[in-house]
């Protein structure tokens, strides 16, 4: 019996993933890292330890989602990618405009979350393209 061919995915999938997979662990594994980031020069706090960890193992799934779902479940999933970035950069572009992170930071997570957002919008677009089978190969 011949093995089915899996179809390959769009570039941005995979490094979209690979963001989620890197921050995912990051947040889980070594909270401290990101938070000292966010909040330069002040002491730890325990609940945004525990946030990060709870975000964190999230993030990872959602990683490895990409990864292993295809078809329509893939497509959602992008779908959804678009509304958690976007979340995600307008929480970061507010928490700038306030001056509620340095500057630099604000600056830097607006621009990573923003660009984890086109990239789950490319993702999708490719993903959903004409030419493409429900399955996701090309017709």
């Amino acid at each position: 019996m011949a093995k089915q061919r899996t179809a390959r995915r769009p570039a941005s999938v995979y490094a979209l993933a690979g963001v989620r997979l890197f921050n995912g662990v990051t947040g889980l594994l070594t909270p401290t890292v990101l938070i000292s980031r966010f909040d330069p020069g002040r002491e730890l706090s325990p609940a945004a330890v525990y946030a990060f960890r709870l975000f964190g193992i999230r993030t990872i799934l959602l990683g490895l989602d990409l990864l292993t779902n295809r078809g329509e479940r893939l497509r959602a999933d992008l779908r959804e990618g678009v509304l958690i970035h976007g979340s995600d950069t307008a929480t970061a572009a507010m928490l700038a405009i306030r001056g509620q992170v340095p500057p630099r930071t604000g600056a830097l997570t607006t621009l990573i979350s923003a660009t984890n957002t086109i990239l789950a919008a490319t993702a999708g677009a490719a993903v959903s393209a004409p030419g493409r089978s429900r399955k996701g190969k090309r017709k």
